[in-house]
């Protein structure tokens, strides 16, 4: 299986990589359409601030490329947030897969959240063998609102999309890399996925 990672500047691609070479998978970082185009599944990471980021999609033509692809496609944190249709960080268009907006959590809770929470209401393949209020690790000031993409939902303060679905697109707000066992078996499932043709 060909995996690339979407090398864009804006990744925690160490762990990432870590987190597949121990599921059996070689993860290569590519900013190249062709090999991008090419590859089975792909990851869209994302770690930092919206607008810089989406600055740096536009630079090497990826804004136009990624809302295109067919494989599956799963965008991790600042990653999903970014196939959201806009985000109030930076007050920033994104790639619009997801119909959603991505707001920041009001002053009521400490941001941002960091840490482990759980996540419920699960709706989708991706989550296979995941049982409901599993503990994720996440780190995040933003959060998208929820839609009729939303396939996984967390409280913070408010409940929110802690996981998105459109087509081949899914989204994450935790960090499956990051959550022991349960966040392994989320990058297996994925892996597994069929193509939709």
């Amino acid at each position: 299986m060909k995996l690339i990672i979407i090398d864009y500047g804006a990744g925690n691609i160490k762990s990432i990589q870590f987190a597949f070479k121990r599921l059996g998978i070689d993860a290569v970082l590519s900013d190249n359409p062709e090999e991008i185009l090419a590859a089975d599944k792909i990851i869209f990471p994302g770690v930092g601030e919206a607008s810089s980021a989406m600055s740096m999609l536009k630079e090497t033509g990826l804004d136009v490329l990624i809302p295109q692809l067919k494989q599956p496609v799963l965008g991790i944190c600042l990653g999903m947030q970014l196939l959201c249709k806009y985000t109030e960080e930076g007050h920033t268009t994104g790639l619009g897969v997801f119909k959603t907006k991505v707001k920041r959590f009001d002053n009521h809770v400490k941001v941002p959240q960091m840490g482990w929470n759980v996540i419920k209401d699960l709706k989708s393949e991706l989550f296979k063998g995941i049982k409901e209020n599993e503990y994720m690790y996440l780190v995040h000031s933003y959060y998208a609102e929820h839609c009729n993409e939303t396939i996984a939902t967390t409280d913070y303060g408010i409940n929110y999309a802690s996981a998105l679905q459109h087509n081949n697109f899914y989204g994450v707000q935790f960090h499956p890399e990051k959550s022991s066992l349960a966040g392994e078996k989320i990058l297996k499932n994925f892996l597994n996925l069929e193509v939709k043709s």
